[in-house]
């Protein structure tokens, strides 16, 4: 009798144990990215696309809101830059102030 009350009680706490980190795991799935994740996601995004590489771009993050700095050579990049990081997840706005110089 003994043995199975200490089974039951086994599955019981095992059972709650799985239900609180399903729950935890829900609950920061629901978490959206921080400026750090943000800044990180579109620096790579912008250093990985054949059209940016190579431009001055400097990227901002505050509360989602990314606000691109530099100078590129065509409208192309500038438009590119902008499209890259509003495809970031958590990405409230972008701030386009990155400046054409031809060269």
């Amino acid at each position: 009798m003994r043995i199975e009350t200490g089974m039951k009680m086994n599955r019981f706490v095992a059972a709650i144990v799985l239900l609180f980190v399903f729950v935890a795991s829900t609950l920061g799935a629901n978490k959206p990215p921080d400026d750090n994740f943000i800044y990180d996601s579109v620096r790579e995004k912008l250093s990985g696309d054949v059209t940016i590489k190579g431009a001055t771009i400097d990227v901002d993050v505050k509360d989602g809101v990314v606000t691109l700095k530099g100078i590129v050579q065509d409208s192309q990049q500038k438009s590119k830059a902008e499209s890259l990081a509003k495809k970031v997840k958590g990405v409230k706005s972008v701030v386009n102030n990155i400046q054409i110089t031809p060269q």
